[in-house]
């Protein structure tokens, strides 16, 4: 296949890899401009950028694929199909249409459940068992088009959003591969999504990063492990922020936020949650064990 990827961050980068490393030609790829980052604000490229960029792979960033000009750009490129992973821009229907086979894109949820920009994190925070990853034909309206293959995963209860971004790469990568090697076949359908169980996945934003010690232990739970590893959880302590990067629900009672003994186990709304890997401002993670021989928190202090 003759193919253009359209995709940004680095879970597009591992997809992009992977076709790098197949026997399909990738003419192309295109991926959000190059962002201010670190305390200098130096622009960065993206993580599909700097790969493609390695491999020796034109890369074109334009910050609309609206322009007639953008368009024909990508039409003359004549392609079999675009690999659209993450990419962050609305493709119009003249891209939509332009390649041969049309646009896949592959999306790392079962859907129609968890539609939108943070898939891997939504399902873990609603305590979902299962989650996956789907190929799926692009059309005009938000991860609405038919499916043409998916791959299931469990959630288990160890499960963070860093484990589960990698083995969904792995398995979105295979299943990627081989539908492009099906396309054209009569044999492969496209399946239409039900109508019934969509759900959107908000962005995760700055202020859901919080912990809030008046929910139960095991949404806490669930809340932590979604943010792992990034924004990561926090509560306030002494004026610090700390990262809380890893606990475990277990019984426990009293004033949400207050510490019950000298392990940090910590009382929520409902249950507590035992503290095990934290992360103090500008240092490295640590056991609960390494945080606190330097900050020895006591019983009855309650957490912000």
């Amino acid at each position: 296949m003759r193919l253009a990827f359209m995709g940004t961050p680095a879970f597009s980068a591992h997809i992009l890899k992977a076709l790098l490393d197949s026997p399909h030609e990738v003419v192309c790829v295109y991926s959000q401009p190059p962002r201010p980052a670190g305390r200098g604000k130096k622009l960065l490229p993206s993580a599909v950028h700097q790969l493609a960029e390695a491999e020796g792979v034109p890369v074109r960033t334009p910050v609309s694929l609206k322009s007639l000009e953008v368009q024909k750009e990508f039409a003359d490129l004549q392609l079999d199909v675009a690999v659209v992973v993450a990419y962050g821009l609305i493709l119009p229907g003249p891209v939509l249409e332009a390649p041969k086979h049309g646009c896949l894109n592959l999306h790392a949820s079962l859907l129609p459940r968890w539609r939108g920009a943070a898939p891997i994190q939504r399902a873990i925070i609603a305590g979902d068992k299962e989650t996956g990853i789907a190929v799926m034909q692009m059309e005009a309206g938000l991860d609405t088009g038919p499916v043409l293959c998916e791959a299931r995963l469990p959630i288990m209860a160890d499960t963070t959003a860093g484990s589960l971004h990698d083995a969904l790469a792995k398995a979105g990568a295979e299943i990627l591969l081989k539908t492009l090697s099906r396309l054209g076949d009569p044999a492969l359908v496209a399946l239409p999504q039900a109508t019934d169980g969509v759900i959107y996945a908000e962005k995760i934003s700055k202020s859901e990063a919080a912990i809030d010690w008046t929910r139960s232990a095991v949404d806490l739970d669930r809340h932590i492990r979604a943010l792992n590893p990034a924004p990561g959880a926090y509560f306030e302590y002494q004026g610090q922020r700390i990262k809380l990067l890893a606990a475990a629900p277990v019984d426990g009672d009293g004033q949400p936020g207050e510490v019950l003994d000298d392990q940090l186990t910590v009382a929520c709304g409902e249950g507590a949650l035992q503290l095990l890997t934290l992360q103090p401002a500008g240092k490295g993670a640590m056991s609960a064990v390494a945080f606190l021989n330097g900050r020895p928190v006591k019983k009855g202090e309650v957490l912000g």
